[in-house]
């Protein structure tokens, strides 16, 4: 008899339940999948983020081009799937409704849904992650998809308000702050700063209420409180002990050293502002110096090359010293490189500054914002608000890049006082202060924050991308993503609906998307 119990509650089992294997875990914890989660954001530097940037290029066509004949965009679909098990799990664990990981969801999904219709314009949204109840998802449009990122920032503000008020203060699994759920607050309202002046071009829509919402998120720092220094970035930081790179260290110098170089639109910007960021971030293009005879320090020998030349053309040039290359103390020489910063303070300051130009927030002042950023950027840098920096730079037929004796040494004087008087950076107000403020944005985005660079381009104009053979395209910079190619087939009906209300039936990369018009 006890056989055949054991056997009819073996028989009342699911299949499921009987394929579970009791010798390994069953469940992830939320911490676990926080981790997760945040890894799966990180977006690194070194790849074809930057070239689309304008900041970094390659000139040998075996590791890639510049060119913008972009494909099919960014998903995270699993990722965002990972967010909803983090939080079922943390229910599961006994955690109350409003709890950590419930913030940090709605902050996510406000995060990696805005950045795939980015890329690519309408997407998936209520209807996504439904399961077999959903394998057809409609198409949510933009603005729909900005609305519902909005409210979920308020939310996740608010929670994690109520938080930290009631003593919670801690996350577990947190790679960026140590569980510091105040560091997170600021982050979830500076991301929400971001994502307004990414409809800079929507502020008379009342549904979006762009201008409404900015001054009340800066006016009342208090309820939302936002970055107030670089010690809030949320940048990855590398770790060699873990095998954690930075994507360009010793171990690469030999194939990343000479097959990429610096671009002019970056390099040319700072040599125009007489900018001494150039000094941290680039090598002297040693042609001027070794030929030329000009001085490594000029700004005259800081050279990047068109993004728009022919490959060939730019390998040849490249070869011939004529370009900077990337600082190789800075970058090269250690495995750890600089963290990568992925929502930023400086980045902060510059959309602040341009949204009060933008006439959003009467009461504040731009520049006060403005020379913040541009002082948070340099400092990144540790050049001196006023002092000497040394430049490091690599020295021609040298071997071994980590060495410091392989490097010469220049002590620059660097001053900001005088770096600010110039008329092309000494604020100005109306439209030549907001070119001031988005070419300032853009030199403090190098390898930083993904497309953010691109986009603030695509936005505004600012600065001036080129275009030529080596970036394809027809000579025009892309403006979308294509939708990944599975949608074509396993979402045919949604997918055309999609092109059709957007891009005349066409999934183009010339096409513009809501935001932009």
């Amino acid at each position: 008899l006890l056989g055949l119990a054991f056997a009819a509650t073996s028989c009342n089992k699911t299949l499921d339940e009987l394929t579970i294997n009791e010798n390994k875990p069953n469940a992830v914890p939320a911490s676990l999948l926080l981790t997760g989660v945040l890894n799966d954001a990180y977006e690194a530097p070194n790849g074809s983020y930057e070239t689309w940037d304008q900041y970094y290029l390659n000139n040998y066509d075996y590791y890639g081009n510049n060119r913008y004949d972009f494909g099919g965009g960014a998903t995270y679909y699993t990722t965002l799937k990972n967010v909803g098990l983090m939080e079922q799990q943390a229910l599961a664990a006994g955690s109350a409704t409003v709890n950590p990981y419930e913030a940090m969801g709605n902050f996510f999904r406000a995060y990696l849904y805005t950045r795939m219709s980015l890329e690519m314009g309408d997407i998936a949204q209520s209807q996504a992650l439904l399961g077999l109840d959903g394998l057809t998802p409609t198409y949510d449009s933009q603005k729909a998809v900005f609305v519902q990122a909005f409210k979920w920032l308020e939310s996740a503000n608010a929670d994690l308000g109520t938080l930290i008020a009631g003593g919670t203060t801690t996350v577990n699994g947190d790679i960026y702050f140590g569980g510091n759920l105040r560091q997170w607050q600021k982050v979830v309202n500076t991301l929400r700063i971001r994502l307004l002046l990414e409809l800079s071009k929507k502020n008379g829509d009342a549904d979006l209420n762009i201008a409404g919402q900015f001054a009340t998120i800066v006016g009342n720092a208090s309820k939302y409180p936002l970055m107030t220094s670089s010690a809030d970035n949320m940048q990855y930081t590398y770790v060699a002990a873990t095998n954690n790179f930075y994507p360009n260290n010793y171990r690469n110098f030999g194939q990343d050293g000479s097959r990429k170089n610096m671009s002019a639109t970056y390099v040319g910007l700072l040599t125009s502002l007489q900018d001494p960021r150039v000094y941290a971030t680039c090598e002297p293009a040693r042609y001027y110096v070794d030929n030329l005879g000009q001085s490594p320090t000029s700004y005259a020998s800081f050279v990047g090359a068109d993004p728009g030349l022919d490959l060939g053309v730019m390998y040849n040039n490249a070869g011939q010293g004529r370009y900077s290359f990337l600082n190789r103390y800075r970058y090269f020489s250690t495995l750890t490189g600089e963290p990568t910063i992925q929502i930023g303070y400086p980045e902060l300051c510059f959309n602040i500054a341009e949204g009060i130009n933008r006439g959003w927030l009467s009461s504040a002042n731009a520049e006060a914002y403005y020379t913040a950023g541009i002082q948070a950027s340099m400092a990144f840098y540790s050049l001196p608000s006023s002092g000497t920096y040394t430049a490091y730079f690599y020295r021609p037929g040298s071997t071994d890049v980590t060495a410091t004796s392989n490097y010469d040494t220049y002590s620059v004087p660097v001053s900001f006082a005088t770096y600010y008087a110039q008329n092309s950076v000494k604020y100005a107000t109306g439209s030549t202060g907001l070119t001031q403020i988005l070419q300032q944005k853009y030199l403090a985005l190098f390898r930083h924050s993904g497309l953010e660079a691109y986009y603030n381009y695509r936005r505004t104009g600012v600065p001036t991308f080129t275009t030529g053979p080596g970036t394809g395209n027809g000579g025009r910079i892309a403006q979308r993503f294509q939708y990944p190619t599975s949608e074509r087939t396993a979402n045919t009906t949604n997918y055309q609906a999609a092109l059709q209300s957007q891009y005349g039936g066409n999934d183009d990369i010339n096409g513009v998307m809501y935001a932009l018009k």
